[in-house]
């Protein structure tokens, strides 16, 4: 996709929401964030064992607040608040998941949900929120 385009199909809040992309394209979607003056979180996920850390990482990309509850509840609430972190739009970049989403089970699903219910969200105030799973190009063909 041409910078252009991507940068066109990032603002669009309508088309926002949770997605698996190419690892290929990270650096690319990124850059077009920035661009955007949206804030851009790349949250690493390698090694990521558990639920626990998964919050924790997304925690601290995020800069959430000390109220922060750990929990899946506290994480929705904190994707739809956000008003710490004022941006244009709204890009999270979920790095090396693949390893995380293999064995998190429902765990996986819940946080999909809740990526998706923040973009709803976030599209009614008419700003994008993006959350991202870049995986290999062999691993994304296979979910075919």
């Amino acid at each position: 996709m041409k910078t252009q385009e991507l940068r066109e199909l990032l603002a669009d809040p309508a088309q926002a929401g949770a997605y698996f992309v190419d690892a290929a394209d990270t650096q690319a979607l990124a850059e077009a964030g920035a661009f955007l003056e949206f804030a851009v979180a790349r949250i690493d996920l390698d090694g990521c064992g558990d639920k626990g850390e998964l919050l924790r990482r997304v925690a601290a990309a995020l800069n959430f607040p000390d109220w922060f509850g750990h929990n899946w509840d506290a994480l929705a609430d904190s994707l739809e608040d956000l008003s710490w972190l004022p941006a244009g739009g709204y890009l999270l970049l979920l790095e090396r998941a693949q390893d995380w989403q293999a064995q998190a089970g429902e765990d996986a699903a819940v946080l999909l949900d809740i990526l998706n219910e923040a973009s709803a969200q976030w599209a009614e105030a008419r700003k994008p929120f993006w959350a991202l799973f870049p995986l290999p190009s062999e691993r994304l063909d296979a979910m075919g």
